[in-house]
């Protein structure tokens, strides 16, 4: 809620509707003309919503069918001289293209070849460098790149062209293959995806490109493959794909973050193609269905700003905008397969992974790894490391984190692996072995690792070491101030992250303390209302969540928020428990994954999930 000291001198705007977060977010799918000849798999659409190409395959076979869209139906036009399927495109605008790569029969035999469109006529140019299907291209038609992809692997290469011919680019950073893509050379997109083959590996990740390098950006919220994608680097819209199941929704780009849209009216996962200039208008294609997607003029937008007071006058009554975090309530998730304590977590409520753990068994310490869709667990490839107790970064969606440290029974670990959404890779140990250590971190490259058990802190003095991450080793950088040798829990990322809770030795001393680390030094902030060690949590530096632990020897159900100064009682878990397994990136979508109760033998196996967005609060002023 806005204190007055925040509004105090601003005009209180009077509007017929509640405002939006961004133009995307008015926006709406309707149906548009008919394609005609049914296709999936298309090659590519390009151009715009009221001037569009789509290109390639029908059905199972690859066919050149070439059609024309005007804004209302579609005309065929001329073929390509090969046909085939899973193809890419680039285009300034539907009369200027390229197509390249893709599959076409005999056998779906991988394709370099590489075709220029005039508006009239299809021309050979010179070949891709190798054989290539299942990428993204974006660009123009004589400046584009083909990104990742590969029929039989995943790949993270990219080929640049530049109107004449294809050279080896900058690769991404994460290797896939059904990925979708947006922008030009100079400053581009790529989005989701999955590894091949495909199974649990279904990427969300998202990567910016400057004109020299590509760098890892925040996450799809749902991660897919075969999707749509178009616009810009700034503002794009990600439709439809496979979860692996289809899915009919859409995510807006603002540059910075995904926001979920009105959804498709059909969900689809084969490879869906679309055009568009930017996010506020464009063209999604499948199968026979177009579909169009309109957003509300920007005369009529009105952005949604956290703590905004306005009128609204067709509710007649003033409302602020807020992030509805005390509003927000546990609800019940799908059992993990094997119930454990001690666990590392990474992602969210709809794409989480637990790894590691003990099941009370003996030894009890576990290298089983887990994924979660939001519905269902599935058990995966197995750490390297039987362990329990440890650290991971709270990466979302799962499929680029990182682990560290931990107990294996006997001894305590420095090892490190990396999660690249199908394996676990060996990489390099933490300067220290430990146990109890806090972990987070926004994916693979990126983690800190904070405190925890070692030889030399145990049973003291409090351990305050921390460790940072760079996606290749661990360097020792500053002491965060209140020491802890037990289960502090972090959020955010390794150069703006908060830290709090933990034990610090003799016996169970629980620690309230929080901390904020801006990548050089930590600074006490307010405290957790309960003290509390062995707990779940997550989130960034603005919010963040902290649930379940234990204050005493019994575990707790009490759930807190962090709003970026203070932390606030907000509704509890339904099962308390300690050494909770659970994360988030965000603070607004969350999951409580499985932990141990009050101790052995109690090991709850039920998932717990935490959502909450930005909303409209009716509000009484005077």
């Amino acid at each position: 809620m806005a204190k007055y000291s925040d509004i105090k001198g601003f005009t209180v705007q009077t509007v017929s509707s509640d405002p939006a977060a961004s133009i995307a977010a008015t926006g709406s799918f309707s149906s548009g003309g008919t394609l005609n000849t049914p296709r999936t798999e298309l090659a590519g659409t390009v151009g715009i919503q009221t001037a569009a190409m789509a290109t390639g395959r029908s059905g199972p076979a690859p066919a050149a069918i070439n059609e024309q869209y005007d804004g209302s139906s579609w005309t065929e036009v001329g073929d390509l001289n090969t046909g085939r399927g899973r193809a890419a495109a680039a285009a300034t605008s539907y009369t200027a293209s390229i197509v390249f790569g893709g599959v076409n029969n005999p056998g779906d035999s991988t394709q370099s070849i590489t075709e220029s469109w005039n508006g009239s006529a299809w021309t050979e140019v010179n070949d891709l460098p190798a054989v290539t299907s299942d990428m993204a291209g974006l660009g123009t038609q004589t400046s584009a790149f083909c990104v990742g992809g590969n029929r039989t692997a995943h790949s993270n290469l990219v080929y640049s062209w530049d109107g004449t011919s294809w050279t080896s680019g900058t690769a991404i950073n994460t290797g896939r293959q059904y990925l979708a893509a947006s922008g030009t050379t100079p400053a581009g997109l790529v989005f989701g995806g999955r590894t091949y083959p495909g199974g649990a590996g279904v990427y969300a990740n998202t990567e910016s490109w400057n004109g020299s390098s590509w760098t890892e950006v925040n996450d799809l919220n749902t991660a897919r493959m075969q999707l749509g994608g178009f616009g810009t680097s700034t503002s794009a819209l990600a439709m439809g794909g496979g979860t692996p199941s289809a899915t009919a929704k859409a995510e807006a780009w603002d540059g910075t973050n995904w926001t979920e849209v009105s959804d498709l009216a059909s969900a689809n996962s084969m490879q869906s193609a679309a055009a568009g200039a930017d996010s506020t208008v464009g063209l999604a294609v499948a199968g026979t269905v177009t579909e169009e997607w309109t957003t509300t003029p920007s005369a009529l937008f009105q952005k949604t700003i956290e703590g905004q007071l306005f009128f609204n006058s067709t509710a007649n009554a003033f409302k602020e905008t807020i992030t509805d975090i005390p509003g927000a309530t546990w609800a019940s998730g799908g059992d993990v397969n094997t119930a454990r304590y001690g666990i590392a977590a990474s992602g969210d409520a709809s794409n989480g992974l637990i790894a590691g753990g003990n099941d009370n068994g003996s030894p009890g310490y576990k290298n089983e790894t887990e994924v979660y869709n939001g519905t269902s667990w599935t058990e995966v490839n197995n750490l390297n490391q039987e362990r329990g107790v440890f650290g991971a970064s709270n990466s979302s969606p799962y499929t680029d984190s990182v682990a560290f440290g931990g107990y294996t029974g006997t001894a305590d670990t420095g090892q490190t692996e990396v999660w690249d959404g199908s394996s676990w890779t060996e990489v390099n140990d933490l300067n220290t072995s430990r146990r109890y250590n806090g972990g987070f971190g926004a994916v693979s490259t990126n983690a800190l690792c904070c405190g925890g058990k070692t030889p030399a802190s145990y049973p003291s003095p409090a351990n305050t070491a921390v460790e940072s991450w760079n996606g290749s080793s661990w360097t020792e950088v500053a002491e965060f101030s209140t020491g802890r040798n037990e289960s502090p829990v972090g959020a955010g990322t390794n150069t703006a992250g908060l830290l709090y809770g933990g034990q610090y030795p003799p016996g169970l001393n629980m620690r309230a303390n929080t901390e904020s680390w801006d990548g050089t030094s930590w600074t006490e902030v307010n405290d957790l209302n309960t003290a509390r060690g062995y707990s779940g949590g997550g989130g960034k530096q603005t919010i963040a969540l902290m649930y379940g632990g234990r204050h005493s020897p019994g575990a707790l159900a009490n759930t807190e928020s962090w709003n970026g100064t203070s932390w606030s009682e907000v509704n509890d878990i339904s099962t308390a428990r300690a050494e909770a397994g659970g994360s988030s990136n965000t603070g607004t979508s969350s999951a409580l994954f499985s932990s141990g109760s009050a101790g052995p033998p109690s090991l709850p196996s039920a998932t717990e999930e935490w959502t909450a967005s930005l909303s409209n609060k009716t509000i009484t002023a005077s």
